[in-house]
């Protein structure tokens, strides 16, 4: 249950309820999204898994439609729709797909033609691309290890995400190395993939949970161990392994300058595919992130 709860949690990070409004069109209700605002409204939703386009003008609200005709060709009476209502823009709708991105971008460039105080709502995209160099320790939960002994850990993660449009959603690709101790004699080199939802994501500070998606570890154990005539045994066991474990952990980033951040992390706080050992994580670390 308390994977699940969290799991939960964590998808309830990532999505935000649009506003809605009531239209009456024809006869009919229908519960529509504000897509653009301007002289050209463009308005939408989803119903019975179909998009369905609205754009509003002087207080009108037409729909616009793509039928199939009797030879089974699409008409394509949006663009005869749009050309209609901006006419004096000579705008051409040759290459107009009915889409959201197609139809945003058309409408943003007629209201902008119309109306100089009009505000863009089209955001060009942008990757960006944020290197961490890290150091920290662990007691690598999801492996036995009965004294629960801490390890030093380091590494470095490569952060892409989109800057505009989708500012706070982020893939990364780390590389760790756990090393062995005394005490504890287990180390492995991982390779990880993994996504970040950023539920604070202020120009200062911002607060993010990562969801591991795969795993791919070179590991070495070291046990020792006396057997039934009294000697001690030293073995070692080395592997290779891939996993999709879905491991989620915390973090934070600090800006310090304008292209830099100070990064605390608290990983391997559970697993939706993989069993805890006994120990609760300690995957603590300290990084730098700096923007390439």
């Amino acid at each position: 249950m308390k994977k699940i709860f969290f799991l939960l949690l964590f998808v309830g990070f990532c999505f935000y309820a649009s506003a809605q409004k009531q239209y009456t069109i024809n006869g009919e209700t229908f519960e529509l999204k504000t897509e653009v605002n301007g002289t050209i409204d463009l308005l939408w939703n989803i119903f019975d898994r179909e998009y369905r386009y609205f754009v509003k003008k002087d207080g009108t609200i037409t729909e616009l439609v793509n039928t199939k005709g009797s030879t089974k060709k699409f008409q394509e009476e949006y663009k005869v729709t749009l050309n209609n209502l901006t006419k004096e823009s000579r705008l051409s709708t040759e290459k107009l797909k009915l889409t959201l991105y197609s139809l945003r971008n058309f409408i943003d460039k007629y209201n902008a033609s119309q109306d100089a105080n009009y505000i863009s709502t089209t955001k060009e995209t942008v990757i960006n691309t944020r290197l961490l160099v890290f150091g920290g320790i662990t007691n690598s939960p999801f492996i036995n290890n009965p004294d629960n002994i801490k390890n030093p850990q380091f590494g470095a993660e490569i952060e892409i995400f989109e800057g505009n449009i989708l500012p706070r959603h982020a893939l990364f690709f780390e590389i760790k190395q756990v090393l062995d101790n005394n005490k504890f004699k287990y180390s492995t080199t991982q390779l990880a993939l993994g996504y970040r939802f950023r539920f604070i994501n202020a120009k200062a500070f911002n607060l993010y949970a990562n969801v591991t998606v795969g795993t791919y570890n070179f590991s070495k154990n070291t046990f020792t161990f006396i057997n039934e005539f009294d000697e001690i045994i030293t073995e070692e066991n080395t592997g290779n392994a891939f996993d999709a474990p879905f491991i989620f952990g915390v973090g934070a980033d600090f800006r310090v300058s304008p292209n830099s951040y100070i990064t605390i992390t608290y990983n391997e706080l559970f697993a939706l595919l993989l069993d805890n050992k006994g120990n609760f994580s300690t995957n603590i670390a300290l990084g730098y992130k700096f923007n390439l």
